[in-house]
C-alpha cells in the first residue's frame, strides 16, 4: 500500500414490423407500364378485399411509365368497436378480441390485431415505435414518432433517479398495471441496493471535458467513485481524480451486489492474468436501478458506455481496480444468452472474458483506446499497451494532466475506453431490471468515472456484452 500512497504525490438495424402486403393483380407495384393504361388494384391484406367496407380501387400509368397510387380503395383500419362496421375487414363487427395473441385486444388499444397490417403481433399500445419502418407500432395515431429528446432542462446535480433514466434516453414511464412499456421505478443507491450515494457521485451533463459528448439526446448520465465532473464543472464541482480530499474518494461504503458476487463464486471477476481485488467492501459506490416494462416488440436493447480511470497506467492489472457493471435481470433464455452473472459490461476475445475497467488496458484488448501508449502496471503487474488511438476524449477532463514518471515518461493522469456499446437480450413485454453501478475495490484512492447514454430498443436479438462503438 505504501507504494500506492507514494505514487499519489466514454446500429442497430430495425426490422420492419408490419405494413400491407401489396397486391396489384398481376402487375408489380411501381413497375414499368404503358402511359395512360389503368387497372384494378388493392393494397390491403390478403383475403380482405370485398369483406366489410374494404374494396379495391384503380391505378393509372403515369407519363413517367410508372403506376400511380391505388385510388378509391378502402383497406382495413383499426376496429372502432362501437360503430357497427367491420373496420378491419376480418369478418367480425365491433369484436373485442386478441387474435394475434399479443395481450392487447382490439378495443383495448391494439390498432392491428389481425388484418390491419402485416405483422400484427408486433403492433399494439405496448410496443415501441421502431424508427424508419413507416408503421405506427405503438398505436398512438402517428407513424415513426419515436421520442428523441426527453433529457433537456435536467439539473446537473439532481438526485431524482427518474432524471437519470431520462438522461440516458429512456423517456417513457409506466405503472405496474399499464399495458404500455416504460420505466416503472428508478432508484439511486449504493452498490448493494441500500443507502444513499454521495451527492457528488452522479451528475447529468452535456459534456465531459471537451471531447466527450452525448450519444443520444442533449445530455448523458455520469457516475463516479469521486466527483462526477470534469475540470471546471459545477453542481457537483470538479475534484482531482487522484488528489481527492484526504484520498477518500466520496467516502461511502457498501457491500457488492449480492447476486453478482454469488454468481462469481464469492469473488469479483477480473481480467485474465490480473490479481483479484482485496477486501469485501465496495468503496465510493453509486448505483442506478431501473425497473422497466419491455415493449411487446422489443427483443434487445443497447446503450452507450464510456469508462475513464486514474488507475491507468500505474495500477493496471493490480488489485486496485475500479468496477463498472451493467447488471440485467431478465427472464430471457434464448440463443445468445445473457451472462450468467448478469453483467453486460464485459468484453470477450479468444475465449477470455474481460470485465469493463482499467484492466482492459492489460493484454492489448483493443477496448482501452483513450490513452498514451507505453508502459503500464508499474505499481502492479508490469506490462505495456499499444492500442491507444488518441487522447481527445481526455481533453479538459483533468485526466489529461501530464504525470511523467508514472510508468512512462509521456504518461497522463489517466485513460479511458472511449465510447463502447453494451447490449442485452429481453423477452417482449416482460418487466426487467437494469442496474448500472461503479465502485472502487481494495481502497478509496484514485477515482474513476463512467458515462451512460443513448438507450435504444431493437426488435432483433443481440449478442450480449460490450464492444467498441462504431458509427
Amino acid at each position: 500500500m505504501s507504494l500506492r500512497t507514494s505514487a499519489m504525490l466514454v446500429l442497430f438495424g430495425v426490422l420492419v414490423a408490419c405494413g400491407p402486403s401489396v397486391r396489384n393483380n398481376d402487375a408489380v407495384e411501381g413497375g414499368p407500364c404503358d402511359p395512360g393504361a389503368s387497372q384494378d388494384c388493392y393494397t390491403g391484406q390478403d383475403a380482405t378485399d370485398d369483406v366489410g367496407p374494404c374494396k379495391g380501387g384503380t391505378r393509372t400509368c403515369e407519363s413517367t411509365g410508372m403506376w400511380s397510387a391505388c385510388v378509391g380503395e378502402i383497406v382495413p383500419t383499426q376496429e372502432l368497436c362501437t360503430d357497427g362496421v367491420d373496420n378491419n375487414c376480418n369478418g367480425s363487427i365491433d369484436e373485442d378480441e386478441d387474435r394475434d395473441g399479443d395481450g392487447v385486444t382490439t378495443c383495448g388499444g391494439d390498432c392491428c390485431d389481425s388484418t390491419e397490417c402485416g405483422s400484427p403481433a408486433l403492433v399494439n399500445a405496448g410496443a415501441f415505435d421502431a424508427p424508419g419502418n413507416n408503421v405506427d407500432d405503438d398505436c398512438n395515431g402517428t407513424v415513426d414518432d419515436t421520442q428523441l429528446y426527453c433529457d433537456q432542462n435536467l439539473a446537473s446535480g439532481t438526485l431524482n433517479a427518474n432524471d437519470y433514466a431520462k438522461a440516458i434516453d429512456l423517456c417513457q414511464t409506466a405503472t405496474m398495471t399499464e399495458k404500455k412499456w416504460g420505466v416503472i421505478s428508478a432508484a439511486l443507491t449504493l452498490a448493494d441496493g441500500t443507502g444513499v450515494p454521495a451527492s457528488n457521485a452522479q451528475a447529468i451533463r452535456n459534456h465531459f471535458g471537451m471531447g466527450v459528448m452525448p450519444r443520444g439526446g442533449l445530455n448523458m448520465a455520469l457516475f463516479s467513485t469521486g466527483a462526477a465532473a470534469g475540470r471546471g464543472d459545477t453542481n457537483p464541482a470538479y475534484q482531482d481524480f487522484e488528489n481527492t480530499p484526504s484520498f477518500n474518494g466520496n467516502n461511502k461504503t457498501s457491500g457488492f451486489p449480492a447476486d453478482f458476487l454469488m454468481a462469481n463464486a464469492g469473488s469479483l471477476p477480473n481480467a485474465p492474468g490480473c490479481p483479484d481485488p482485496s477486501g469485501t467492501t465496495a468503496n465510493d459506490p453509486v448505483m442506478l436501478t431501473l425497473t422497466v416494462r419491455v415493449p411487446t416488440n422489443a427483443r434487445s436493447f443497447r446503450l452507450a458506455t464510456n469508462f475513464f480511470s486514474s488507475e491507468f497506467p500505474e495500477y493496471t492489472c493490480s488489485e486496485f481496480n475500479d468496477f463498472f457493471v451493467v447488471l440485467l435481470d431478465s427472464a430471457y433464455t434464448g440463443v445468445a444468452a445473457n451472462p450468467a452473472d448478469k453483467n453486460l459490461a464485459f468484453y470477450e476475445a479468444n475465449g477470455m472474458k474481460y470485465p469493463v475497467g482499467v484492466n482492459l488496458a492489460h493484454g492489448n484488448t483493443g477496448l482501452f483506446t483513450q490513452c498514451v501508449n507505453g508502459a503500464t502496471g508499474c505499481a502492479g503487474n508490469t506490462g505495456s499497451i499499444m492500442t491507444c488511438t488518441g487522447t481527445s476524449q481526455l481533453s479538459g477532463t483533468g485526466l489529461d494532466t501530464p504525470t511523467p514518471g508514472s510508468c512512462d515518461s509521456n504518461a497522463l493522469q489517466g485513460g479511458g475506453t472511449g465510447w463502447l456499446v453494451t447490449s442485452g437480450n429481453v423477452n417482449p413485454g416482460e418487466i426487467m431490471k437494469l442496474r448500472i453501478a461503479i465502485w472502487d475495490t481494495s481502497d478509496h484512492v484514485l477515482d474513476s468515472i463512467a458515462m451512460v447514454d443513448g438507450f435504444q430498443w431493437s426488435v432483433d436479438a443481440s449478442q450480449p456484452g460490450t464492444v467498441i462503438f462504431r458509427q
